[in-house]
């Protein structure tokens, strides 16, 4: 595991990287020339496909200071979390018959793509019974470009879930929202001033002194950095945004994630019959 630190393999990382930024920016340029004249849903297949492809990476040695640091303190735990370590979060039902697990990071381009088409599928469907979310969250992202936005975005989630799980699911959708969510290349994320101004739009989270208080503060920082080393022990996830149903990948035609509510639900019902 340690050659994964290499100077080459960071080099070709960094190579890797640098030519899926261009194929991003060539797709995001179609899109937009799509969107003009009304063809969404073929884009976004198209780029669900790049999202899918994004890979984990070991970890990189240049964490930044106060999380190195933030790695030796105790963990707290967030309320509403499950686990040792309190890792599990689970959104929903407990006694719910079928679980979804939904992998993702939040500097995911498109993981915000997803959430802005199937989150409200998945709400309704949640709020129906249908099933449970059981989330992974990833911080793969920093280590890749790098930066510390993703890190940081967990730890304010976990503030947010401390507060209830319903401003935990609001707080996730406010973030990847069209208006809120940051380029991948920008580690806007890192600045807690954007959290707080995106939790605003949370009406558990605005004004909220404790959840400010435990931003601000890091209270949840420990617990984002196991959440993320949780992430990592699923080998068979290579890329956000990823879909289990009952442990069985969830994809749109047998090879990507399912990036609009048609595919979703189709995938869906596909699936629980099986």
């Amino acid at each position: 595991m340690s050659n994964r630190n290499s100077q080459q393999n960071k080099q070709a990382a960094r190579e890797r990287l640098r030519a899926e930024r261009e194929r991003q920016a060539k797709k995001d340029r179609t899109r937009r020339q799509l969107l003009v004249g009304g063809s969404v849903v073929a884009v976004l297949a198209v780029a669900a496909g790049i999202g899918v492809a994004v890979t984990k990476m070991g970890k990189d040695d240049t964490v930044s200071a106060a999380w190195s640091a933030a790695a030796k303190k105790d963990l707290v735990k967030p309320a509403n979390t499950a686990g040792d370590k309190g890792t599990e979060i689970v959104v929903g039902d407990k006694n719910a018959k079928h679980t979804l697990d939904l992998f993702q990071d939040m500097r995911c381009p498109i993981c915000s793509v997803f959430e802005q088409n199937v989150g409200d599928t998945i709400d309704k469907d949640v709020k129906d019974g249908k099933y449970k979310v059981s989330y992974h969250i990833a911080t793969f992202i920093d280590r890749n470009l790098p930066g510390t936005g993703s890190k940081n975005a967990l730890s304010a989630l976990g503030a947010a879930l401390n507060v209830s799980p319903e401003a935990f699911s609001a707080y996730n959708k406010a973030l990847y929202a069209k208006d809120n969510h940051p380029e991948e290349t920008k580690d806007s994320f890192a600045k807690d001033d954007v959290l707080l101004k995106i939790a605003n739009e949370v009406p558990q989270l605005k004004g909220n002194k404790d959840f400010e208080k435990n931003v601000k503060d890091g209270t949840f920082d420990k617990w984002a950095l196991e959440v993320s080393d949780a992430f990592d022990s699923h080998k068979d996830v290579t890329g956000t945004p990823t879909l289990k149903i009952n442990g069985k990948k969830l994809t749109a035609d047998g090879k990507n994630t399912p990036i609009t509510a048609d595919q979703y639900s189709k995938a869906v019902t596909e699936a629980l019959k099986s």
